[in-house]
């Protein structure tokens, strides 16, 4: 695992090997274990590198046999062992036993397409001397992150935008983020920069030319007709995929443990991976004072039933001294509550380990939110919509996880769309017209941020509908939101997470299901619970969806208003000019009255006027 950045002048000049080296010292907390640069003419690049595989020969970047060829790569290559035994085979030479090393020479054979070949998370940034070109690309998933930016005839990229300098703000970014709360990919909140997408590639020649396409695609296809096997033959296949992963997954020369929420993904890959490894698992969990948000109970049944050195830390409202440290690791604005106790378990692992698991990936791919039921009750209930809406919007609002009056309230207003629009709905942070009354006129954009779901939605068209709503989750929440809160969170503390659901073996297998193996009713991941079963407590198989969310609610009512009241001042709003005032003060109040629950909005709204102000403090030091 490490952090990757480099340049490439598009005219012919010599890359700035001094700004190279301020990128690179942006990214040391991604790779504390060292560093490497290689330069030539026109392109430099550099890395930071956390030791995981080949701990003493593996440093970037890795050439081949003469060298006309250099590579560094951020992730992970789960089958570098079966590629590497095929590629001696065929005659080329290795120098290390690093993962790395596998890709130099799939690419003299195979060109970009070698990128289709690899079984893994990564962000790679490849040279060619021969060709004077540059190929970016990131997995199919997304897992980990790759950044660019092009201008003044220079390419520039990293694997996080702290290491790229700041431009103007995207407002289409600052659309979309109020909309997901976090900002999807392409955009990111700098205009000059964006994400590359997932399951893509970047070519760029020193003459200037660019090429950016998709070498995969990681979700629904319309062509696959849904698995008939047997319930029984499922379950086992499942068992099986998923043992065939966490096993790949443990592929490392230092210890590998497991985030453990207490749900029944990050207990299975607890369960396969005690007995897939050697030694003792280490195991490590987050509780909470409020008992509809503590887990730690199921945690410890799954620790004790695998005998795992189980590490506990029990979360206290404190987001006031650690909302302003993950702002500084994330960037951009990013609004996913569930930062705040992944943060910190990540830093509580990382006091013991280098890599854990994570279990990523189950709830979209295997039906595991409560959104799904609602997808499927819809087209049952839309004739109850005005009725249901009347009910839910008198029901008092709840500090519990996610409580019933604010599923009623969510389920109501969104019952009457379209499949796609309806889904949106009910995640949906601020509507179009939240978002109109919210924002500053001089700052709104023109961009619906669910064109963006739209897209993607498109590209499925003939497949289920279920697995349409579930592929959308995959390209756009998992990739943007989810696992760029793994990869922050995780890397601000050097520690790598691995999410063996995020596995082409299994996510193909998820996605051929048919869609009553995922949902029925309101029972969710069936065929997951059966497939486990047998290797986990009942307690935790039978249990509800489980995560490292928070009581933002409860806490925004109580010990974290006086600190949401100081940063969402109504001065202090008015002077960043981003948002109107009285919008963001009537939000807080109606929250803190129990008239509705807006944590979510709210959470959001903390995130970017924190972010900004520490943008504009770091800018007045330039």
């Amino acid at each position: 695992m490490c952090g990757i950045c480099g340049l490439l002048s598009l005219r012919g000049g010599r890359a700035d090997e001094g700004l190279l080296q301020r990128m690179n010292s942006r990214l040391v907390h991604r790779g504390p274990d060292g560093e490497g640069r290689y330069v030539d003419g026109s392109v430099a690049l550099a890395m930071r590198r956390l030791a995981i595989i080949d701990i003493d020969g593996g440093d970037q970047p890795i050439g081949n046999e003469d060298q006309t060829v250099q590579v560094i790569q951020n992730g992970e290559i789960y089958n570098y062992r079966e590629l590497r035994a095929g590629l001696e085979q065929r005659g080329h030479t290795f120098t290390t036993h690093s993962d790395t090393e596998v890709l130099v020479h799939l690419y003299e054979e195979r060109g970009p397409e070698f990128l289709s070949l690899l079984r893994g998370m990564f962000a790679i940034a490849l040279w060619d001397a021969r060709r004077r070109q540059l190929l970016l690309a990131r997995d199919r998933f997304g897992i980990k992150p790759l950044y660019y930016r092009l201008g003044a005839g220079e390419l520039m990229f990293a694997s996080e935008l702290k290491a790229v300098p700041p431009g103007e703000i995207d407002l289409d970014a600052l659309e979309a983020f109020l909309a997901f709360n976090a900002v999807p990919a392409p955009y990111t909140i700098d205009r000059g920069v964006r994400k590359l997408p997932a399951g893509h590639r970047l070519l760029a020649g020193a003459d200037g030319s660019l090429e950016l396409e998709r070498f995969a695609r990681a979700g629904a296809d319309p062509a696959v007709c849904p698995r008939t096997d047997s319930w029984t033959t499922l379950a086992e296949e499942l068992r099986a995929r998923l043992r065939d992963s966490v096993r790949a997954h443990l592929v490392s020369d230092v210890p590998v443990g497991v985030l453990l929420s207490g749900g029944i993904d990050s207990s299975a890959l607890a369960a396969l991976a005690s007995q897939e490894g050697e030694g003792t698992l280490s195991s490590f969990s987050i509780g909470f004072e409020e008992r509809s948000f503590d887990e730690l109970e199921l945690a410890r049944l799954a620790a004790r039933r695998y005998r795992t050195e189980h590490h506990e830390l029990v979360l206290r409202p404190d987001a006031a001294a650690l909302l302003p440290e993950i702002v500084e690791a994330f960037d951009e604005p990013f609004a996913d509550s569930a930062v705040l106790p992944t943060y910190l378990v990540a830093r509580l692992a990382a006091d013991h380990v280098k890599v854990v698991l994570s279990g990523e990936g189950g709830d979209e791919l295997f039906g595991g939110y409560y959104t799904y039921v609602a997808d499927e009750l819809a087209p049952r209930l839309e004739w109850l919509s005005p009725a249901l809406l009347g009910i839910a919007e008198r029901l008092p609002s709840s500090s519990r996880r996610v409580s019933f009056d604010y599923k009623a309230k969510r389920f109501a207003r969104g019952l009457g769309l379209p499949a796609l629009e309806r889904h949106h709905a009910w995640k949906e942070i601020f509507s179009s017209e939240a978002r109109a009354e919210l924002v500053n006129p001089d700052r709104r954009s023109w961009l619906d941020p669910v064109d963006l779901l739209r897209a993607r939605y498109a590209e499925t068209e003939g497949a289920d509908e279920l697995a349409r709503l579930q592929d959308v989750d995959v390209g756009v929440l998992m990739a943007d939101d989810l696992l760029v809160r793994t990869d922050r969170a995780s890397m601000a503390h050097s520690l790598e997470v691995r999410v063996p659901f995020l596995d082409t073996l299994v996510a193909d297998f998820a996605f051929a299901l048919p869609r009553s193996h995922k949902v029925r009713g309101f029972a969710k991941k069936r065929l997951l619970r059966s497939a486990l079963a047998p290797l986990l407590p009942p307690g935790i198989v039978a249990g509800p969806k489980r995560g490292f969310s928070i009581p933002a609610a409860a806490w925004l009512r109580g010990e974290l208003a006086p600190f949401a009241r100081e940063v969402l001042a109504a001065e202090t709003i008015r002077s960043h000019g981003f948002f109107e005032p009285r919008a963001v003060t009537r939000l807080l109040d109606r929250h803190i009255a129990r008239e509705e629950d807006l944590s979510r909005q709210l959470w959001g709204l903390l995130s970017f006027t924190l972010w900004w102000e520490q943008r504009s403090r770091q800018a007045a030091l330039v």
